[in-house]
């Protein structure tokens, strides 16, 4: 359809079980470091972007097409993956930990050495073709960010003690350049189909939408608990010493 983004992606097989690999490495990263509460986020994101993948994109829709492997392993392959990384690189960035450029590094680097390694070395796995349009829900996802980042702005508006706004320039800094990330290491490996109109839209859009409703699960959440899901004390009570 004319004016359509669509998403597509050829890869070989050797870059499914390379990725696989270095989703273990990080997470083995993540618990060793204590970052449970994002290690968490992760896996959490990864079975929603499979509901929306799979169930929503594949089976509801149609718009999104698999060839050369089962579509239900694939999703869930490529839906944990991305799902994993992405929520994961949020939640972290979210902490505001100072570690924020270590784990971008860490994270885009995973991503650049898991497409490169595949290509110089995967000749001889079989190649697999993905595709989706975004007609059918671009304009649902634009209105579910418009939604989230309406909500934020008019709390900031309305509210008077202004050292307690929310950052939004931060949050959405974070939207945009997560989902830029991967979209950047795709098209540069040559797996994305090279079109900058799918780069631009998919890096405001597809993840920066969740952004703010993150923000606030991330608040509330970390109100009761610290990164390694410890309990935090209120403000005026002490921990006694033998």
């Amino acid at each position: 359809m004319e004016g359509e983004v669509i998403a597509a992606r050829t890869m070989n097989g050797l870059y499914i079980w390379l990725d696989i690999a270095y989703l273990v490495i990080l997470l083995g990263v993540l618990l060793w470091t204590k970052r449970r509460q994002a290690a968490i986020a992760g896996l959490i994101g990864g079975a929603l972007y499979f509901a929306v993948d799979y169930g929503i994109f594949y089976l509801l829709l149609g718009t999104r097409q698999v060839v050369g492997a089962d579509p239900f392993w694939f999703l869930l392959w490529l839906s944990i993956s991305y799902g994993f990384t992405n929520f994961v690189w949020i939640w972290l960035w979210l902490d505001r930990d100072g570690h924020t450029l270590e784990w971008s590094v860490m994270i885009v680097a995973g991503w650049l050495a898991t497409a490169l390694l595949s290509q110089n070395f995967g000749n001889q796995f079989s190649q697999i073709s993905i595709m989706r349009g975004t007609n059918d829900y671009h304009g649902i996802m634009a209105l579910i960010l418009v939604i989230g980042y309406g909500i934020v702005c008019i709390y900031n508006i309305r509210l008077k003690d202004k050292t307690k706004k929310i950052p939004v320039l931060w949050i959405l800094t974070i939207g945009i350049l997560v989902q830029f990330g991967w979209e950047f290491v795709l098209n540069i490996t040559g797996i994305r189909n090279q079109s900058l109109q799918t780069l631009i839209v998919n890096s405001l859009l597809e993840t920066n939408l969740g952004l703010p409703y993150l923000y606030f699960i991330h608040r509330a959440i970390h109100k009761r608990r610290d990164e390694a899901l410890h309990k935090r004390l209120p403000d005026n009570e002490t921990v006694l010493t033998s």
